[in-house]
């Protein structure tokens, strides 16, 4: 038995609500992104993570030459991690939480 299924498109009838729909949704004002800014300074571009008591631990290959190239490393954080101001240098570690939450 053939596991791919037939898809039909969407009669010609539905397809001016569909556009309607999407010319509405492209109209509607997206919600403002809610910044952290600095309350010292007023920054909201520029940040320092600093992270305490921190092992790397990088794995090299040696190469003929005798020279060494990095292939892999990772890192263990064992002490608290602050979040800093890029211009000021004010502690915002209270904002790490929401920093950590909007890394992609």
């Amino acid at each position: 038995m053939d596991s791919c299924q037939k898809h039909t498109l969407p009669s010609e009838d539905i397809l001016p609500s569909i556009k309607d729909n999407e010319q509405t949704m492209q109209m509607k004002e997206l919600p403002a992104a809610k910044l952290i800014s600095c309350p010292s300074c007023g920054n909201d571009e520029d940040f320092i993570e600093v992270s305490e008591n921190v092992i790397i631990t990088t794995h090299y290959i040696q190469n003929p030459d005798g020279s060494f190239t990095p292939e892999e490393d990772s890192s263990q954080i064992l002490g608290p991690v602050r979040l800093i101001c890029g211009e000021c240098q004010e502690d915002l570690t209270a904002f790490h939480q929401r920093f950590m939450e909007m890394l992609f």
